[in-house]
């Protein structure tokens, strides 16, 4: 599956939560649904992923995860917040330069409509 299809599937994955829970609940709430909701669909999903940190020939954990990581290829984190900000930006594009993956997801589900809540981030390599 290409990663615009796993990208597609997973936006329609959270707008089916989104509709069902609406915005104000904690990110957890919405992680283990949408977590529930990927599944069902068909899709590998890892949750609260371990991503350690390598710095020159030192393995380091330092207690990051990836909040869903969806076919081995696409970062999920999840917000609930009022507004997302240029660090949680630069959060996604961390995890995705440390696991090594191309495309990021950055879902903030205290929106009113999830459409303004989704931020798609690509790292080149």
């Amino acid at each position: 599956m290409k990663e615009n299809e796993i990208t597609e599937k997973i936006i329609g994955c959270a707008i089916k939560v989104h509709s069902n829970l609406g915005p104000g609940l904690l990110e957890s709430a919405y992680k283990e649904c949408l977590f529930y909701e990927l599944i069902k669909s068909g899709l590998v999903v890892e949750k609260e992923k371990p991503l350690p940190l390598i710095y020159e020939e030192i393995k380091m954990e330092c207690g990051y995860r990836i909040d869903l990581l969806v076919e081995n290829s696409v970062v999920i984190e999840i917000k609930s917040v009022d507004a997302i900000n240029d660090i949680h930006v630069a959060q996604v594009l961390t995890y995705l330069k440390l696991s090594k993956c191309r495309i990021g997801l950055l879902i903030n589900f205290n929106v009113v409509k999830l459409k303004d809540g989704i931020k798609r981030l690509i790292h080149g390599y």
